[in-house]
């Protein structure tokens, strides 16, 4: 009896703890994305970021796949199979994710001509996720360092762009950003399988 009760007080400790370091990290986080969209330095390239987050919508993706259709080779068009089942299966766990956290989106701020879609839950970021997805697809299937060079820097600016317009916390960028990279990696190998 006395070991249930040291249990359940320790249990309830751990708890306790466990709740307030949630709570820091929430508090952190919407104050990081206060601080980003905010920020001057960043507002001197707002238009930019709009473009990021509209090119995340995966105009990006589809205009690179139609030049890898229209002017590649066989094996080209092999990888634009594989971005895609990889960046259809991105989306839709980042879409179960979505549902099982639930967790709202910041408070959003209209600008200029861009305005907030789809759903109001927030971790992870879909955008962030396809184009990790696509990014460590780049980095393995077309290695040379100056396409690992761009593609990532696309990645990392849809990802921030996101964050300044407020459609995201930066916590949802990171969890967008491993799950894309983790589905491509551990699909990469099937999806190359499949298509041969």
């Amino acid at each position: 009896m006395m070991r249930a009760h040291a249990l359940r007080f320790t249990a309830s400790r751990i708890g306790r703890a466990l709740d307030r370091w949630a709570e820091r990290v929430w508090t952190w986080d919407e104050l990081a994305t206060d601080a980003v969209s905010s920020s001057r330095l960043l507002q001197r390239f707002d238009l930019l970021l709009v473009v990021a987050t509209y090119l995340g919508y995966g105009y990006l993706w589809g205009a690179l796949a139609l030049s890898l259709l229209v002017f590649g080779t066989k094996a080209d068009h092999a990888n634009v199979l594989i971005g895609l089942g990889v960046v259809i299966l991105s989306v839709f766990l980042s879409q179960a994710m979505k549902a099982v956290s639930g967790r709202p989106r910041p408070q959003f701020h209209r600008r200029g001509f861009h305005h907030q879609f789809l759903t109001n839950a927030s971790f992870p970021s879909n955008h962030t996720a396809a184009a990790f997805a696509m990014a460590y697809l780049v980095l393995r299937l077309y290695p040379w360092w100056p396409n690992v060079v761009v593609i990532y820097s696309i990645a990392t600016l849809i990802g921030l762009s996101r964050v300044y317009l407020r459609e995201h916390f930066p916590l949802d960028v990171v969890g967008g950003a491993v799950l894309g990279t983790w589905v491509s990696h551990g699909l990469l190998p099937l999806f190359a399988w499949l298509v041969q």
